[in-house]
């Protein structure tokens, strides 16, 4: 006799991560196409993404006393910035 389990938590949040895995995938395999041409539940994606590398840019300046680095993350940090502005601009336009 064969008994449905009930996935465990761990199993759940895999799949889920391997999910999330393969739809980031997909948006930079569009990306490095220059296929821009994203849908909404995309940009919400490219969003989070974004929004994680500029929190994670942030972290790694604050304790930076290397200015020569500083300075290229805090370009990287900028662009990261304008790339959001730019997204949330066609966002509202949808």
């Amino acid at each position: 006799m064969i008994s449905a389990q009930k996935p465990s938590a761990a199993s759940v949040q895999g799949n889920e991560d391997t999910q999330a895995a393969r739809r980031y995938d997909h948006l930079l395999d569009k990306v490095l196409a220059r296929d821009l041409r994203l849908d909404s539940d995309e940009l919400d994606q490219v969003t989070d993404l974004l929004g994680e590398q500029k929190s994670d840019l942030k972290d790694e300046i604050a304790p930076l006393q290397n200015s020569t680095l500083r300075l290229k993350l805090q370009q990287k940090l900028r662009l990261v910035e304008r790339i959001l502005e730019r997204i949330d601009e066609a966002r509202a336009m949808l």
